[in-house]
């Protein structure tokens, strides 16, 4: 198959003229529309589920060890995501050494380590900090998509990106008493494990979109999955000889059920199909939407106060992904349209 029978817009392995007509400009500008909207509202549920995963942390940490509740949520989805991998894509796909190492990256940053770092570093450090910083990760996923991805970033993608950081630091930055930090521990220990959670995220977002390219949404999720818990593992086993298993209630059980399958299996899912069609950098915008629904879902579910400035924080993160979101769309043309006018031996940049 050579590169005109195929087209950017058809689904992988499509030829052009057999599988599908000739598509004209109009119809190519529907089926783009069509696959960003499809993975705009993927990757918004995706966040949504990780804004509810901060409320019912709060009821998993209660009672189980911050260890062995990963190491039971990441085993539960693990086994979930293996069999519907093997059911979906009659088997499981092979990897490269190559991929196994960016699994094994994307697993140690995006899962492993940013769990540990986010945990341990709110210890360390106020309430107040830790959002501050956790507001940067939009902003880090597009300067790594710029250095790692070569993705060009315009001045309202920078713009968009901007107002969701702005927006994140007014919802995490109310007035409120300021956490307790152990002595003899500098702030600044918290601040660093906070920041590292943050570059942790980050490479999650950009080794999966290098990932994306090989493999499916489906295949990343499973496999990131499978790895995580291999790493949770030991620490599991080891907290679970003092644990007293019988002392959780059928609720609290729900709870960590919850956390596999709808923010881990479905979560992660819903995400990689997102940002397997979208720049890296448009992906972290998104973001945004997880401090969102964390305060609504924190106001309905745990009773916390509604206050303007979080009002004011969400109003300026949805318009952040709108600018962000809807320069990329009004782009999209341009580049398909340089693209179907170059010669086969040029190359465009794919960095819409």
């Amino acid at each position: 198959m050579t590169d005109k029978d195929t087209d950017p817009l058809l689904p992988p392995g499509s030829v052009k003229g057999k599988d599908y007509p000739i598509l004209r400009s109009k119809e190519r500008r529907q089926i783009s529309l069509h696959r960003k909207t499809k993975a705009y509202l993927s990757m918004t549920a995706a966040m949504i589920t990780v804004g509810s995963s901060f409320v019912v942390s709060k009821f998993i940490v209660a009672r189980f060890p911050v260890f062995l509740a990963s190491g039971l949520r990441y085993g539960l989805a693990a086994v979930i995501f293996l069999v519907i991998l093997y059911a979906r894509e009659d088997g499981f796909p092979k990897l490269t050494r190559q991929d196994v190492l960016r699994l094994f990256l994307l697993a140690l940053t995006g899962v492993f380590g940013f769990s540990v770092c986010l945990l341990y570093g709110i210890k360390l450090t106020t309430a107040a900090a830790s959002g501050i910083i956790a507001s940067t990760g939009p902003m880090v996923i597009a300067l790594l998509s710029f250095l790692f991805l070569k993705e060009r970033l315009r001045r309202q993608q920078w713009l968009g990106i901007t107002l969701a950081i702005l927006g994140m630091a007014a919802i995490r930055m109310p007035s409120e008493s300021p956490q307790a930090i152990p002595q003899g521990v500098s702030v600044w220990v918290g601040d660093l494990l906070i920041f590292c959670a943050v570059i942790g995220e980050s490479m999650f977002t950009i080794l999966g979109k290098v990932l994306s390219a090989r493999l499916s949404p489906l295949a990343i999720s499973t496999y990131v999955t499978v790895f995580g818990f291999l790493m949770f593992l030991p620490f599991a086993i080891y907290q679970s000889l003092s644990f007293h298993f019988r002392a959780p209630s059928v609720a609290d059980w729900m709870y960590i059920v919850y956390y596999a399958v709808v923010v881990t299996v479905i979560g992660l899912t819903l995400w990689y199909s997102g940002v397997s069609v979208v720049p890296a950098s448009t992906a972290g915008a998104f973001t945004g939407v997880i401090a969102i629904s964390a305060l609504l879902l924190s106001y309905v579910f745990l009773q916390e106060p509604l206050k303007w400035d979080y009002l004011a924080g969400g109003v300026f993160v949805l318009i952040g992904v709108y600018v962000t979101t809807c320069r990329l769309s009004d782009g999209a043309d341009d580049l398909r349209t340089a693209k179907a006018s170059a010669p086969p031996s040029s190359s465009v940049d794919r960095g819409e």
